[in-house]
């Protein structure tokens, strides 16, 4: 059995960075993912007040700006320039944090983000106070946002993009002149777990919130216990309030560990990951149970989990609550016998590639039978055959869902396998630590 350790939560580095920047005074952070997209987060955060120092074993200690990140003087010319790059999460929690500062920002990025739409989120900004000037496309990064402050009020926020663009409103809310209410619009129901990391964030820095479920908002909701959001079925109030500095521990990453835990299905020996929360919020620990369905032998106890290797089968995955492990499932999808249906993650187009054609094309590479539907993916199992190069697409989640196709014939060669410093900069060095044979 070869044994690592899972690294921080990316979406919990993200948001605990928020929180303690948004506070006042000083809170210590630990330990914190060191990764391409939280250092954009935290070097515009800096940029608008905030201050981060190093600490030894991955740690930060922030002072924060006391509720308003500034930017450039709103009398003037200039904007403060925040550079997102291709961290989606940094572009649209920071967009509605910013909102809710004082001045004139610039939010772009790398020319794939300048692709990806944030037009829902900055309307319902516009709504509480802002001002948008798009540069391009309309809709989608560069612009300039300049802000007195959100007002407060009511806003619908549509989610059939992200539910990042609630996750941002939710941070931005208890920074508002007023009380805000915010109703969850659109057409689709979206994914929950990401909503409830935001909203633990909140609870964590001890900014109260509340929850009412149906159209009426009559019945106050378990946050805790969702699984998904739904139009109209949703209603949160928020006041005015401080975010609290104070000590917090970032749990570890199930996204980061789900490369690791597939490697041990499909591989020659059992892999154990530790450091993982079993009762996480995080939308990724569904691996775990997506496993199982597919017959792998799985061991959980307080300090990680095992996973051995197995004969996996083909499953039906509505993988709308978990999105980011897709590419991963259709990498195990390769190894199991008959066919796997991954359905209900069509918004995987337009992440840092193109999520369903990116695998499916490595697929194909591989010698596998795959169709690519509007929301997904079939896949008919079999073994994959050594490829001279895959191709990573300039996406860190695809080069590491393709790592597992080399646990059968040696390791992968990959176009760029550097992308992975964008979440897992020490994605290759522990990778090593499996690849041993037993």
């Amino acid at each position: 059995m070869i044994a690592v350790t899972a690294p921080p939560s990316k979406s919990m580095s993200h948001r605990m960075l928020i929180g303690a920047a948004l506070a006042r005074g000083e809170s210590v952070l630990r330990p914190v993912l060191e990764s391409d997209d939280i250092t954009r987060t935290r070097r515009i955060l800096c940029a608008a007040g905030a201050h981060v120092e190093d600490l030894p074993d991955s740690g930060l200690r922030v002072r924060g700006v006391a509720g308003q990140a500034r930017g450039a003087d709103i009398t003037g010319m200039d904007a403060l320039s925040c550079d997102v790059h291709e961290s989606g999460t940094t572009c649209r929690l920071l967009t509605a944090v910013l909102a809710a500062g004082q001045g004139r920002f610039r939010i772009h990025g790398a020319p794939r983000m300048h692709e990806r739409p944030i037009g829902a989120l900055t309307l319902a900004l516009e709504e509480l106070g802002a001002a948008v000037r798009w540069e391009g496309q309309r809709g989608c990064p560069p612009f300039t946002l300049e802000t007195q402050g959100l007002r407060g009020g009511a806003v619908e926020a549509g989610l059939d993009e992200s539910s990042q663009y609630l996750s941002g409103l939710l941070l931005a809310a208890p920074l508002c002149r007023g009380p805000l209410t915010i109703t969850l619009g659109g057409t689709r129901a979206v994914s929950w777990p990401y909503v409830g990391l935001t909203l633990q964030t909140l609870e964590d820095f001890g900014v109260p919130f509340e929850l009412r479920e149906n159209a009426n908002g009559q019945r106050e909701a378990d946050w805790r216990s969702l699984t998904q959001a739904t139009p109209g079925g949703l209603r949160f109030h928020m006041r005015p309030a401080a975010y609290k500095a104070g000590s917090f521990r970032v749990e570890g990453d199930w996204s980061g560990a789900s490369y690791f835990l597939a490697a041990g299905a499909v591989g020659m020996q059992p892999v154990r990951v530790e450091g993982l929360r079993g009762n996480s919020l995080q939308g990724d620990r569904a691996l775990v149970d997506i496993l199982r369905r597919m017959g792998a032998r799985i061991e959980e106890d307080e300090a990680g989990v095992t996973v051995h290797p197995s004969h996996l089968r083909g499953i039906d995955a509505d993988m709308g609550h978990c999105p980011d492990l897709a590419p991963t499932v259709a990498v195990l999808a390769a190894f199991a016998q008959g066919v796997t249906a991954i359905r209900n993650v069509a918004h995987l187009r337009i992440k840092e590639s193109d999520r369903i054609a990116a695998p499916a094309a490595n697929l194909r590479a591989a010698g596998i039978t795959v169709e690519e539907r509007g929301d997904g993916l079939i896949i008919e199992g079999g073994i994959p055959q050594p490829v001279s190069l895959f191709n990573t697409f300039g996406d860190h989640r695809i080069a590491m869902s393709a790592a597992v196709l080399g646990m059968r014939h040696g390791p992968v060669r990959l176009d760029n396998p550097a992308v992975v410093a964008k979440s897992f900069p020490a994605f290759w060095e522990l990778w090593e630590t499996i690849l041993v044979r037993p």
